[in-house]
């Protein structure tokens, strides 16, 4: 029976639950959890829990009707069953732009967009927000236990590379900041990470490719960020992308924060554009031609960490890093959750000239996928566009949109508020419940609710989970062996970046 370290996150009490195939298997001293009695799938969710949803004890209070909630679920798991991953894969990953899998929706791509969204999460469950930790800004957690540490067991998946930030940017209300003076950095964020899948047998023969994730750290209730934004387009070739079109331009902010450098910081001396970019040129190296293999490059992000996600997608792509040594071309496909607009109609044009996929989930009374452009968008009058397209504030989104609605789930507040409709637990359990327009809300692979009130108060009252009940056990503070409590050391070597980056960059900036 597996038990979750003391270090970890203080759980709420799981409810018995029913096996499903995106698992995550807890491991502390504060729970038992059963046994489970299927096989554990090879790629788990991220920070879901062991056993089933609540959803099975909750939905005869909202009428579901259990006899038509278990039918929806016996259509999914035949249809999943009928095909796979390892089959069907370059079609979830957009080969076809998604056409016919949203509505009604594919379940094999529901639970893709899940995982990859629960690889966006863990990048918020990895962060220390502590301001009286003199850690705050960066991962609480070392690169090769990563997964481990938030409990997730057999991910399939190796963290490769930490990816940091300069906070010298003009975004103060994005990065986290100690207040003590003694601290692990004083200009630097931990972003985001770089993972790869793993050699086993069994995570090659159920992704059917090797996968390179890219995951970007968003916000997770606090808005005020968007106020921070330039929300002004400049051509991206100004900040060294690999573009001659200066008619392609994007947020100003987000090419700042994706660009700029501290040369006085050991994180942050290189940008987070130039850490992504030579982790990806490595592993691309290393994977891209093997023998019986395939290769994908997914990015991810929430938010914030959408936007990036998008950014460096097209980074990647506009490189030829997509590209092996045997000219193969590798597909770089983009899952965007709550994510703002990034570029102008010339940027979106071209992403779609380079063959980036990208998708883009939403809860349709969320504020920041409507921003920036509020009203020089996509949705205005061609002649306006034509008119308009020029000026630096004429946005326009990327890839096929999945709009979903947090007021059709029986288990959440029908009341909008900003920082709520914002959240991606809630919008992974919009995904989780959703099985095309105008279809019945029933969850599909019975990912617990109380994962909404992690870090919000938006499911009801009545199911009596506790909002803000994510809590680090003794906010990091560990005993020490002479009995005093401290703050262990947390950061490593191996976090630091690449000893080759240099070669790497020099290889970038001078191809052959």
């Amino acid at each position: 029976m597996a038990t979750i370290p003391s270090h970890n996150l203080l759980l709420p009490k799981p409810i018995n639950q029913s096996a499903h195939s995106l698992s995550f298997k807890p491991h502390s001293t504060l729970l038992n959890f059963p046994a489970r009695s299927s096989p554990v799938a090879v790629t788990r969710a991220l920070s879901t829990t062991d056993g089933a949803s609540t959803s099975s004890r909750l939905e005869p209070l909202e009428n579901y009707g259990i006899t038509a909630a278990e039918d929806v679920r016996r259509r999914d798991r035949e249809a999943k069953e009928s095909k796979s991953l390892r089959d069907t894969w370059r079609k979830i990953q957009g080969e076809d732009d998604w056409a016919g899998l949203m509505d009604p929706m594919d379940p094999v791509l529901r639970s893709e967009l899940i995982r990859y969204g629960e690889m966006a999460q863990a990048c918020y469950d990895a962060f220390d927000f502590d301001p009286f930790s003199k850690y705050c800004g960066s991962c609480r957690f070392t690169r090769k236990k990563l997964f481990d540490s938030l409990g997730i067991f057999d991910s399939g998946y190796e963290a490769a590379r930490y990816l940091y930030a300069t906070s010298n940017i003009n975004l103060p209300n994005f990065f986290s900041k100690s207040r003590w003076s003694k601290v692990w950095s004083k200009n630097a964020n931990w972003m985001g990470y770089v993972a790869v899948s793993d050699d086993s047998e069994a995570t090659r023969h159920r992704l059917g490719r090797r996968d390179i994730a890219i995951a970007w750290r968003g916000t997770v209730t606090q808005l005020e960020w968007i106020a921070d934004l330039k929300d002004f387009l400049k051509p991206v070739s100004g900040n060294g992308f690999r573009c001659r079109d200066p008619a392609v331009k994007a947020e100003s902010g987000f090419l700042d924060l994706y660009t700029d450098k501290d040369t006085s910081c050991n994180f942050s001396k290189f940008s987070a554009r130039e850490q992504l970019l030579t982790e990806v040129k490595r592993l691309v190296e290393r994977y891209g031609d093997e023998e019986g293999d395939d290769l994908s490059i997914t990015v991810t992000g929430h938010s914030l960490g959408g936007a990036l996600a998008v950014l460096s997608a097209y980074d990647v792509a506009e490189m030829g890093l997509n590209r092996t040594k045997k000219g193969k071309v590798v597909p770089v496909t983009v899952f965007t959750y709550s994510a703002p607009r990034v570029g102008n109609i010339r940027f979106k044009e071209r992403m779609e000239e380079l063959g980036v996929k990208v998708l883009r989930v939403v809860n349709k009374h969320d504020v920041v996928p409507k921003s920036p452009g509020l009203f020089l968008n996509e949705h205005a009058p061609d002649a306006l566009k034509q008119l308009a397209g020029g000026l630096p504030w004429c946005y326009c989104h990327v890839g096929e949109k999945l709009a979903l609605d947090h007021q059709n789930s029986p288990f959440l507040k029908p009341s909008v508020d900003l920082s709520t409709a914002h959240n991606l637990e809630a919008l992974l359990h919009l995904l989780d419940g959703y099985h095309g327009k105008g279809q019945r809300f029933v969850l599909s692979s019975g990912r617990d609710p109380a994962l909404v009130n992690k870090a919000s108060d938006f499911l009801k009252d009545h199911f009596m989970v506790p909002p803000y009940w994510r809590q680090d056990a003794n906010k990091g503070m560990v005993r020490h062996t002479d009995g005093r409590w401290i703050q262990p050391d947390r950061i490593r070597a191996e976090d630091h970046h690449a000893p080759d980056i240099h070669h790497l960059l020099t290889q970038l900036h001078h191809p052959s």
